[in-house]
Order: structure tokens, then sequence, then C-alpha cells
């Protein structure tokens, strides 16, 4: 497995440019008919998924199943008390690492300090094993999946988590952003998630996000390009003034940002077709005892 080539954006955002895996990733979404989805760890089933309710509106029942294994290795108390760059460390860690979600592509790990409302409290699922999704018609969810059971705030491990958010030295947890459910699952640090919450805090994060591939952003980009194009000619032809001057600022100013902000942009994550269908995906979720409610 060779290294990912690196982007620098920022101190504690990059971007690795994987190459040479071009899949199926060890972390992996697959998916039958009926809306049917499982996540899958190598060969561990760890998520089981189907939409239930009518086509404009359903909620996607979840059910996990224990075996998660975290991408990252333990953290030790001097780590957590060093000056490490979190973002540029976990980048090295899950490029060695197996059972990760990457695969042939580019990817974005950044420093996720705030959260809008919601997310970390009635959108965060405590609950194990299953749990149900409101995906707003369409609109997403916006909140964070564990992948295993959350210890108790009192537990052992989690104290001592607390007492390093006291101190201001608590490794970020790392997420990773899953588009089609407009959320994140907790890839490592779920007891410093736990202890972040159990402190009044929000957790810090970094994000793992699949951002647009050359040939996406390319192509994007020559068509806002066209129509920046389109817009300029249609202001020049007409009688220059203060205003029109202002106005073409304004737009040289947005097609600026839009470009600088393009090949950056989060892409869908590919997912892969369910070895044996529906059938097989039937066959894991009675196992599990995954019962659905009726539509």
């Amino acid at each position: 497995m060779t290294s990912a080539p690196r982007e620098l954006l920022g101190p504690h955002r990059l971007v690795l440019d994987v190459r040479d895996r071009p899949g199926p990733a060890p972390l992996r979404f697959e998916r039958a008919d009926g809306g049917r989805l499982l996540l899958r760890q190598e060969e561990r089933p760890l998520l089981l998924g189907r939409p239930v309710g009518g086509p404009c509106c359903p909620d996607l029942y979840v059910h996990r199943l224990d075996g998660h294994r975290s991408p990252l290795p333990p953290l030790s108390a001097a780590m957590l008390r060093s000056s490490v760059n979190w973002p540029h460390q976990y980048a090295r860690w899950l490029d060695e690492a197996d059972g990760t979600p990457l695969h042939d592509g580019r990817w974005e790990l950044s420093l996720r300090t705030t959260f809008q409302p919601g997310i970390w409290t009635e959108d965060f699922l405590r609950e194990w094993p299953g749990g149900r999704l409101e995906l707003y018609c369409g609109g997403g969810w916006h909140g964070v999946v564990p992948l295993r059971p959350l210890s108790p705030p009192d537990a052992g491990r989690v104290k001592a988590y607390r007492k390093h958010v006291r101190e201001g030295t608590l490794a970020p947890v790392l997420v990773w952003w899953v588009p089609f459910l407009d959320g994140w699952l907790i890839l490592d640090g779920h007891d410093r998630a736990v202890a972040a919450l159990a402190e009044g805090r929000t957790p810090q994060c970094v994000v793992l996000t699949r951002v647009c591939d050359e040939e996406l952003w390319r192509r994007d980009a020559e068509a806002v390009t066209e129509g920046h194009r389109h817009h300029m000619e249609r202001l020049t032809a007409r009688p220059a003034t203060p205003a029109t001057s202002r106005q073409r600022a304004a737009m040289e100013q947005n097609y600026g940002d839009v470009m600088a902000g393009l090949s950056y942009d989060p892409s869908d994550i590919r997912s892969w077709p369910l070895p044996g269908g529906a059938p097989a995906w039937d066959a894991l979720a009675g196992a599990a005892m995954f019962q659905f409610p009726s539509d």
C-alpha cells in the first residue's frame, strides 16, 4: 500500500489523494433492493438499515452489531497532553490502517469544533442496537451514529477522559461524513465523545469527508466559468455606471470564491452491491432479530 499524497489546506485541514485502492473499501456501504443498506468492515456486518414509511418521507431504521474496530491506535495520556496536530496525525494513521473507508479518491480531514444545536443531543443515536433516523422528506437527518455501545459517564475510562476535557487536552473524535444520511458515523473516540458531553461540552471532531475528484470539479468549474462569462457579457452590454461597476466587482468576487471552493466540495461516497442481494440482507437481519415497524 503506497502512502497517499497530501494537500495541505491550513494548520488543521488537509486532503489525502488516495490512489491504487480501487475498492471495495475495507469499511464500506453495500446496497440491495428495497433501500436495504449494510455497513461492513472487511467481512463483519456492522449496521443494517432499511427505509420505512411512504416513498416521499421514509425514516431509516437501523440496527447495529458488535465488532467495529477503530482504525486508530489507542491514545496514551502522554500523547493526549502533547502538542500533536490531530488532523495530520489521524491522516497518517488512516493512511496506514486497515478497516478504513479509504479508497481511490480525495479525502479531506479537518478539525471541527462547533456543530448546529441538536446534533449531539436529540440527534445523537445513544440507544443500542436499534434506532430511527428521521430523514425529513429527503432533506437528511444531520446527527451522529455510534458504531459501538456507549459507555456510561461514570465508567473508569470515561472519567479519565473527563479530566482531559477539563484540562483542554482531550483528542478529538474521528467522525466520517455520510452524505446520504446527512450525518456522521463515529470511527474512533466513543468514550471521548461521552466524556465531553458529560462535562457539558460539544465534542471536538476531526471530520473525514470524501471530496470531489479532479475530473468532477474540473467539469463543474467549466460550467461555472461559462455561466460567469455569460453574465459578465450581459453586464458589459449595459451603460457603465457606478452601480454596474459595483455589480461587476461583486460578481468577480463571487466567481473567485466559488472557484476556490469547488475542488473541496463534499462528494457522495461510493457504495457497492451487497453480495447475495436482498435475500442475503434478509438473512442477516433475521439472524440479528432485526424487525422493522410495518409500513
